[in-house]
């Protein structure tokens, strides 16, 4: 007989003014922009194709934004889960990632990401280890179903790299674009299986690191 099996399905949300330019961290008020509202849309169809047991978000309003899509489309409602939440990057928040580039903390946020704490903010590892927390609570809430949690890059990218065994200073290595789907399976007694990672509909002409 086979292990019990839960599952769960990453979605960063959809893409925002911000997308690409700005560290926006977890500055209140920021919503999808209009390209990422048909993401959403898009990705909800996706989801509609498996029997969901729960929707779970982070608490800002770009990832509950996308997350209401998919409930709108299955008539699950969206339960808010703060260990799903941004990275709280601190005095870093609102920063245009080109000006970040050039301070020699960003190598370190690149290459060496488990030693580093965002000034008046969090560390990678803290960021780690509320997301395995979060998603262990998501998990023993309902074993055997399947849920879809709506985060954000960071928070998935690290989660999907533990799962792996990958070292958390090697997460930066993997990509979650907006409102792309990665897929966890956790069978009972087992170690995870990653199912997929940065899935979209997107145009393969798209292919870019996220």
């Amino acid at each position: 007989m086979s292990p019990e099996t839960t599952t769960l399905l990453l979605v960063r949300h959809g893409q925002t003014p911000t997308t690409g330019h700005v560290l926006p961290g977890r500055t209140p008020g920021l919503h999808l922009s209009d390209t990422g509202r048909e993401q959403a849309t898009r990705v909800a169809t996706r989801l509609t194709d498996l029997a969901l047991t729960a929707l779970y978000s982070s608490p800002l309003e770009r990832t509950r934004e996308t997350a209401q899509a998919t409930a709108d489309a299955t008539g699950l409602p969206v339960l808010e889960e703060h260990g799903l939440l941004e990275l709280d990057v601190g005095d870093w928040a609102g920063e245009n990632l080109a000006d970040l580039a050039r301070m020699p903390e960003w190598q370190t946020v690149q290459h060496e990401p488990a030693s580093f704490t965002f000034p008046g903010g969090e560390g990678f590892q803290d960021m780690l280890e509320r997301m395995v927390d979060a998603l262990a609570r998501i998990r023993a809430a309902h074993p055997g179903g399947t849920m879809v949690c709506f985060s954000h890059a960071d928070p998935i990218r690290a989660v999907l790299a533990h799962a792996m065994g990958t070292p958390l200073d090697k997460f930066q290595r993997l990509s979650v674009g907006p409102c792309s789907v990665s897929a966890i399976a956790y069978p009972q007694g087992l170690d995870p299986v990653v199912l997929t990672v940065n899935s979209t509909q997107d145009s393969l002409a798209t292919l870019t690191a996220q």
